[in-house]
């Protein structure tokens, strides 16, 4: 194969050899997941760091963003929605964590909720954000499931309605128990900044990154309102 026909396989972005990609970021997720049960911090951090400088994860994260996220056709505040092949391409080159751009404020747009009249609000970042944002999730997420819960199954990858339907089930089909059914208020709008980030304990590239996805603020109808506690729902 001549060197041509070679860089047009990795490069050309309808030849790019995806399973090929999620394997690569596979392995080194399962080192992170593993040294995470081992409480080695140290190589954690260190193979985190590797996984957000990575090509392949960088693929991955504008594949989601672009291609496979029901949002991809939803505008942030940059007003970029779809993206040609050749415009992914130079996302990607240009991703990185320590990239020192000034975090854009995230696009808010209310939806109705089901059912009711009542409208909640979604956080949309600019596409640039949320492929960095997809990057990022890539090399916390196994860390962070080495140490979850067992039977915890929101916003985890692998995971959803049904398994925890079924896990519920196990557990009350031989005798009665007591389900206790809570709902936290505006639980997303109040998380606190402070301890979120003192929870991560995360190298400082990183956690300046997630410190300014939270105090970027949002536009609300052309008004620009800051961020003192939560996260958005939809970034």
């Amino acid at each position: 194969m001549s060197r041509r026909t070679s860089k047009r396989r990795v490069y050309d972005w309808n030849a790019v050899p995806w399973r090929k990609l999620e394997r690569s970021v596979f392995k080194i997720q399962k080192r992170i997941y593993r040294a995470a049960q081992r409480g080695d911090k140290k190589l954690v951090r260190k193979l985190q760091g590797l996984l957000t400088r990575s090509w392949s994860a960088k693929m991955i994260a504008v594949r989601q963003v672009t291609q496979q996220n029901q949002g991809k056709k939803t505008a942030g505040v940059d007003g970029v929605i779809a993206l040609k092949p050749s415009e992914r391409q130079l996302l990607v080159r240009q991703l990185k964590v320590n990239d020192g751009k000034k975090v854009k404020p995230t696009r808010r747009v209310w939806i109705p909720k089901p059912g009711r009249e009542e409208k909640r609000p979604l956080g949309i970042p600019t596409i640039y954000d949320r492929a960095l944002q997809g990057l990022v999730k890539i090399a916390l997420e196994p860390e962070w499931e080495a140490v979850f819960e067992a039977n915890s199954y929101g916003f985890r990858p692998g995971r959803g309605c049904h398994d925890a339907i079924g896990a519920i089930f196990l557990c009350i089909r031989r005798k009665p128990k007591w389900v206790l059914d809570a709902d936290i208020a505006k639980c997303f709008d109040k998380i606190d900044h402070s301890a979120l980030l003192e929870k991560l304990k995360n190298s400082t590239p990183v956690r300046r990154k997630i410190r300014e996805w939270l105090k970027a603020g949002v536009m609300d109808r052309h008004e620009y309102q800051p961020t003192y506690a939560g996260t958005p729902q939809g970034g």
